[in-house]
């Protein structure tokens, strides 16, 4: 497992079903079954979007009988959050600062 940068996260979460899937997990650990029938979409393509998560170090894997469930993992949504965070407060200074280059 790779943890991403956070602009692998958001390219991941870009996509509609994986950020569905992510939404699905973070409530509760589910199995390929649990988010096709939450989804609506083909089991291949839900366990595709599974093994980029996964990939990508978002979700961990439960091996439970023959079905594997999967959690979402908080620490690289906490990241992403807490770099946009940082955005956010960069972006509030220069306004009260002023900042601005000056043009030549």
């Amino acid at each position: 497992m790779v943890m991403s940068s956070g602009s692998d996260v958001i390219r991941l979460l870009s996509d509609p079903l994986r950020a569905r899937i992510v939404d699905l997990l973070s409530r509760e650990a589910l199995c390929t079954c649990h988010l096709v029938a939450e989804t609506g979409a083909r089991q291949t393509n839900v366990s595709n979007h599974l093994r980029a998560l996964r990939e990508a170090g978002l979700v961990d894997t439960e091996p439970h009988g023959r079905f594997t469930y999967y959690r979402l993992r908080p620490e690289p949504i906490e990241a992403v959050a807490a770099h946009y965070a940082e955005l956010a407060a960069a972006a509030r200074a220069t306004r009260t600062q002023d900042i601005r280059r000056a043009c030549t």
